[in-house]
């Protein structure tokens, strides 16, 4: 049996319809379930309920940008084993954008307004990294995944300690950032020049401090 090779209007019809799913639906998740699920609610005050929030809102659109990336990357890769990778990790990160939601759910808060453009904005980083060279795809994958893990970081040392249900998503999310970093350097991931990765840490700092409140 042949597989039927994908048409660019096939592909702009997939791709359009992850943007949806992942922006106003609901995304397609791996087989995992949440590391939350049965842990009790801390008992958090008002300031701090918000605050938790604010970050899982910046943390929900971080997933919204990771989608966003390798969806692009994996639409220009050149190898095929480097977009089963990049697709690979792209569905364990739906679990992350799944598991976001529902906490920002229990928390009574809201996804970020500005997701769409974050994601139109993503989506074009990740594909102008693929165009350079799966090389450089990867090597965008893996100091993603390194500035992500040290984002997650600074969130974990924020969260009331006796808020277990969110320290455990962020710290399961974490050891897959890990993962998904790995997999890339062990698949030939570049490692990207200074310029590029401090332009990198610049825009996310402007997401993280727009989507807090926004």
């Amino acid at each position: 049996m042949t597989t039927r090779r994908l048409t660019p209007i096939d592909q702009v019809l997939i791709n359009a319809d992850h943007a949806l799913r992942t922006l106003f639906g609901r995304p397609q998740t791996t087989e995992r379930t949440n590391p939350a699920e049965g842990i009790p609610e801390a008992e958090l005050t008002d300031e701090q309920r918000r605050h938790v929030a604010r970050l899982m809102r910046i943390n929900h659109t971080g997933e919204v940008c990771a989608q966003a990336l390798y969806q692009g990357q994996a639409l220009t890769a050149k190898l095929p084993d480097t977009r089963k990778r990049l697709e690979r990790s792209a569905k364990e990160e739906n679990d992350h954008l799944a598991w976001c939601a529902a906490r920002l759910e229990d928390l009574g808060d809201r996804k970020s307004l500005l997701n769409p453009l974050w994601y139109a904005g993503s989506f074009a980083m990740g594909a102008a990294a693929g165009l350079a060279g799966d090389k450089w795809s990867l090597g965008f994958v893996v100091e993603t995944e390194r500035q992500v893990e040290d984002h997650l970081d600074e969130h974990l040392e924020q969260i009331p300690i006796d808020d277990e249900k969110t320290r455990t998503i962020l710290e399961q999310m974490k050891a897959d950032e890990v993962h998904h970093a790995q997999i890339a350097h062990a698949a030939g991931g570049a490692e990207l020049p200074a310029p590029v990765r401090a332009a990198m840490r610049m825009t996310s700092k402007m997401m993280t401090g727009t989507v807090y409140w926004v």
